[in-house]
């Protein structure tokens, strides 16, 4: 009953208020996010571009102890279950309990080398060497990735976590460039993507080791996995790959491509690299 009535007064208010979009039809939806009234699809999708809001509500947001009601102890409650359900899971998840030690390091720089990648790790310390879960299945016979997807054109990564060696590289762009398979945040935040044609979508590799005020980058074949596409290559911790469109390409070096040096491309901000990890020494895999 308590809840019955909350519920009907939060929709007694939302009555009084105008959509905070198009400022003419009556309030119908409140943003749990940023608490912006609405009146439509349309206008919500409008907000979240405007406002830049993913609507997802912020479980741990300040609430004064005036307005805390039942609703906001039901969701402290349940945000506390899922706290602890996702703490037991991690307790019975054993590879997140795998020692992160030399030897395990060693390892995985050994079984990369039987597969002809060139993979080279950080000091302990470093962010890329703290958050690095890729590991090795030995039953499998197949690596686990640690992946870092750059959207440069629109300012966006993202990252995925066990991806496995044969998965083409196609499929894992789908949960972000797909209309049909993507998230919609996602979608609408790289919608230069979702609307491009899959075949003027380039996936993008920076050639590591190379002389300073030089980044050139290799192609990766979307249609093979990261094992195929990583041969021969040095992968500094994990692979960072830079999904960009063909037409805003022309101001990256790509081996095997002649690049326009006097081509004049507005787009130029939108593909340099953003990167913040630290610089340090990088040690050898032997």
């Amino acid at each position: 009953m308590a809840d019955e009535r909350c519920e009907e007064d939060i929709k007694r208010k939302m009555s009084l208020k105008r959509c905070e979009v198009c400022n003419t039809e009556e309030a119908k939806y409140r943003c749990p996010r940023c608490m912006k009234y609405s009146c439509s699809l349309i206008c919500v999708k409008q907000h979240k571009t405007t406002y830049n809001c993913n609507g997802v509500r912020e479980k741990t947001a300040f609430v004064s102890i005036n307005q805390f009601s039942d609703l906001n102890l039901l969701s402290d409650y349940r945000f506390l279950e899922d706290v602890g359900r996702m703490a037991d899971c991690a307790a019975r998840d054993v590879a997140s309990h795998r020692p992160r030690t030399n030897k395990f390091v060693n390892f995985l720089r050994n079984r990369a080398r039987r597969y002809n990648i060139h993979l080279k790790t950080l000091p302990f310390g470093f962010t890329k060497r703290r958050e690095n879960s890729t590991f090795f299945n030995n039953k499998e016979k197949k690596f686990y990735w640690h992946l870092k997807l750059i959207f440069p054109h629109s300012h966006a990564k993202f990252t995925e976590k066990r991806v496995p060696d044969d998965k083409p590289l196609c499929d894992v762009l789908k949960y972000y460039t797909d209309p049909q398979e993507s998230d919609p945040v996602i979608c609408q935040r790289l919608k230069i993507y979702s609307a491009s044609p899959p075949s003027d979508i380039q996936i993008l590799m920076k050639v590591e080791i190379t002389p300073c005020n030089s980044s050139r980058y290799e192609e990766l074949d979307a249609s093979k996995g990261l094992l195929d596409n990583l041969r021969g290559k040095t992968v500094i911790e994990y692979p960072s790959l830079h999904v960009v469109l063909k037409k805003f390409k022309t101001d990256m070096a790509v081996l095997g491509y002649n690049k326009n040096k006097d081509a004049e491309n507005p787009s130029k901000d939108l593909v340099k690299e953003n990167s913040s990890e630290e610089e340090g020494e990088i040690q050898d895999s032997s």
